[in-house]
């Protein structure tokens, strides 16, 4: 009978699975309710969520977290809807300012400063394709009146660098600091920083990564509180860091002013408006953000990577946003605090970096696939000093052989500046076209006596460009010009074709550099409260001379199209002012300084060529004592950085024989 009763129950278990299994009766377990598909998930949004992959890799969301509201976006408003691309000619972008409606306050003259000068800037409406409009309020609080030519908005751009109450307005894209999620319009909007209100109009302050560093082993937290506080603790604290009602004890702090950047590895961001001016404060500082929940936009989002330098996570996860923090690995963190210092100095750390940016953003827009890639915005020197219109490919630029693992050329055009004629540039001609490298010379003829009927036979292209020019036409971006490697040269140079032949092959190791063989440098003079230049020889420099350098053609370009009009005009004023221009140049894209190679022969090191009169002198001649303070107040900043090292061959100077050397002439008498 208990065999029976056995055989009995099990049979029927049997079948009652049977149908379970065929849908007939469901399973119903004791556990909590399951996801729901087509949910967005509560668990923290990080940006990089290899830091939390076992919070990050579903797509659904658990019944019992609340839900954020889903809420309006903005009007109906896209790029291809409000915006007319066919007024801007050739795909330029070209932009008219409205006159500011009553007194101009002193944010709307830094907007109106920081594109004098520019080339963006258009002198009609006529001849621009977007126009700004400055919106401001009466003493009521009543929004101005609108400009004329509004045309409801269209291929307008309101801009204001503050939160502002008069930005929405009929079919204009906005620009504003920290937009609300919620009104928002991706790929039509541009969300700016939230700046301070004595954020410099140029230049701007460097990152702090170097002068701000924890202890090895230390990471530590800065958490951002009201007024621009921030209160300093560790990852190992409670969970209560930004939890005013948590009753456990925070663990030890240490609070500083909102003046004093935060000396941390981390900084906790609210997710709240009131938080975005920390933001800022945190990139200055080398800190990585770390936003929670934030309601508001991030900074040019539409072309900043921001996972490469911040983190996004929940603030209603504490738990395991602080264990991440803990578990990150040094090279890791590391990576990101050294891309929001790249950030800070290439897109915020001045007004004018900040405006310029929206109106590439723009600009990008119109060009469509011909715009900045990815690498372009998010690797130095960053979008604001790579032009597209130079070339389409990241190959033709000397910055990005690293990351794509190209040679930066095998072959270089030697441009010679003339002023007189002499047995020297005859010489220098040879010497230089005996160079294994050299693949054409091209001379520019500044001088009253016409050039002379025969040149030098050599193997490779000489092409005379004849005409009185400019200083500043000397680094003219020439169609000529077929390689991209510049030699660039003065008529009275005296090179052998060994230095030649060493400089270029140094140079292939630095091609976002200069290499020369005359160098100068800068000094602060506390006497004359301003900068001083120095053309004695020194172990230290921060300057070689462009009669004798080798450098990238796309500095020319650059120097043409993208230094303002100001600044070349010093420079066509003041001659001996143009190699400082581009020293001081190719140093604001690099942020380092030139290479040093060795002259082989005895020859005096301090003998400088002036490109007005380029006999040489028996005494340097520095240039106009107030060029270098002029070009510093005009770039905003000191951009040059000095430098003690030099690059010699392998066995120069060394005791040996002459024939075991591979550059021999460099020792010849």
């Amino acid at each position: 009978m208990l065999w029976r009763r056995k055989s009995f129950w099990l049979a029927l278990s049997a079948f009652w699975l049977l149908l379970v299994l065929l849908g007939v009766f469901p399973l119903r377990l004791a556990v909590s309710p399951g996801p729901l598909p087509g949910r967005s998930q509560g668990w923290p949004r990080w940006l990089d969520a290899a830091f939390l992959q076992s919070f990050s890799q579903s797509e659904t969301n658990p019944e019992d977290v609340a839900q954020l509201p889903q809420v309006f976006r903005g009007s109906s408003c896209t790029w291809g809807a409000c915006f007319d691309t066919s007024k801007c000619r050739g795909k330029v972008l070209k932009i008219f300012v409205h006159p500011p409606a009553g007194p101009t306050s002193e944010a709307q003259r830094r907007i109106l400063d920081s594109l004098e000068g520019s080339r963006y800037s258009a002198l009609s409406p006529a001849d621009a394709c977007l126009l700004l409009f400055l919106p401001s309020q009466d003493r009521r609080g009543a929004c101005g009146p609108l400009p004329p030519n509004w045309n409801g908005g269209r291929n307008h751009l309101v801009l204001s660098l503050y939160p502002a109450p008069c930005t929405r307005l009929g079919q204009a894209m906005v620009a504003e600091a920290s937009p609300s999620s919620d009104i928002f319009r991706p790929g039509f909007d541009i969300a700016l920083p939230y700046l301070p209100e004595a954020h410099p109009l140029r230049g701007g302050a460097p990152g702090k990564l170097q002068q701000h560093s924890p202890q090895p082993g230390a990471t530590l937290l800065a958490v951002a509180e009201e007024k621009g506080r921030w209160r300093i603790t560790s990852t190992h604290a409670s969970a209560c860091l930004w939890d005013r009602h948590c009753e456990q004890d925070p663990g030890p702090q240490q609070t500083y002013p909102g003046e004093t950047l935060p000396n941390a590895t981390f900084c906790l961001i609210p997710g709240h408006r009131s938080a975005t001016s920390c933001f800022l404060q945190a990139l200055q500082a080398g800190c990585i953000p770390v936003l929670l929940s934030p309601r508001w936009e991030l900074p040019f989002s539409e072309v900043i990577d921001w996972t490469k330098a911040a983190i996004i996570a929940d603030e209603r996860l504490p738990l395991q946003v602080l264990a991440a923090l803990r578990e990150m690995l040094p090279s890791r963190v590391l990576t990101l605090r050294q891309q929001t210092q790249f950030l800070w100095t290439a897109y915020f750390s001045s007004v004018e970096k900040v405006i310029h940016t929206t109106l590439e953003i723009i600009q990008d827009r119109i060009w469509g696939a011909s715009g900045h890639p990815s690498l372009m915005w998010n690797s130095p020197p960053g979008a604001l000093l790579v032009l597209p219109t130079f070339s389409t490919s990241l190959q033709d630029f000397p910055f990005y052989h690293l990351q794509l693992g190209s040679g930066p050329g095998s072959s270089f055009s030697a441009v010679i500046w003339v002023g007189a004629s002499g047995e020297s540039l005859l010489k220098l001609i040879q010497e230089v076209a005996g160079s294994r490298h050299c693949a054409q010379i091209l001379i520019l003829w500044n001088s009253e006596k016409p050039p002379p009927d025969r040149w030098p036979e050599t193997a490779v292209p000489l092409t005379v460009i004849e005409g009185h020019r400019k200083v500043s036409n000397r680094f003219f971006p020439y169609s000529n010009i077929s390689t991209n490697v510049i030699l660039s040269l003065d008529a009275q140079s005296t090179l052998s074709t060994s230095e030649v032949d060493f400089a270029f092959v140094v140079w292939q190791s630095f091609p976002e550099r200069m290499v020369g063989f005359l160098s100068r440098s800068h000094f602060w003079d506390e006497a004359r409260g301003g900068w001083g230049y120095r053309t004695g020889m020194t172990n230290e420099f921060s300057m070689v001379l462009t009669t004798a350098a080798f450098y990238h053609r796309y500095y020319h370009t650059l120097f043409t199209h993208s230094l303002p009009k100001a600044l070349r005009t010093i420079a066509d004023e003041t001659p001996t002012c143009a190699d400082v221009l581009m020293n001081f140049l190719v140093a604001t894209v690099t942020k380092l300084p030139p290479i040093k190679v060795p002259y082989g022969r005895q020859r005096p090191e301090a003998v400088l060529m002036d490109s007005a009169d380029p006999r040489p002198v028996p005494e340097p001649q520095p240039p106009d004592e107030d060029c270098i303070n002029r070009l510093a107040a005009g770039f905003g900043h000191m951009p040059l950085v000095s430098s003690q090292v030099r690059l010699d061959p392998v066995l120069f100077k060394d005791p040996v024989s002459v024939q075991r050397k591979k550059y021999r002439s460099l020792e010849k008498p």
